[in-house]
């Protein structure tokens, strides 16, 4: 498991921001973040999936969020050219990004 601690940063010092581990051959990363969220179903957990077109990751965000709910939609926020965070019907986040 990798982890990154917090120091000089907002949150407890020592406690972890992010972190990586593998589970069934698939890798989860996991963020913490001290906004505070008016979520009720938290999408704190999310499925990363990295996208080989622009065709597939708009296809998945359409799908996905069909019954769902768009936290970020699909744009280019700076980090990635296209990512979209989103929360399919049954409530599982999903952050898709254009590798």
């Amino acid at each position: 498991m990798q982890q990154h601690t917090v120091a000089n940063q907002a949150g407890v010092e020592g406690s972890i921001k992010q972190a990586a581990f593998t589970v069934g051959g698939e890798e989860i990363l996991c963020s913490d973040s001290t906004v505070k969220h008016d979520f009720t179903f938290t999408p704190a957990i999310s499925l990363l999936v990295e996208c080989e077109s622009e065709q597939e990751i708009r296809r998945l965000c359409s799908a996905l969020s069909e019954q769902g709910k768009t936290f970020m939609p699909l744009g280019n926020y700076g980090f990635s050219r296209q990512f979209a965070w989103v929360s399919d019907r049954f409530g599982v986040a999903w952050q898709l990004n254009l590798e």
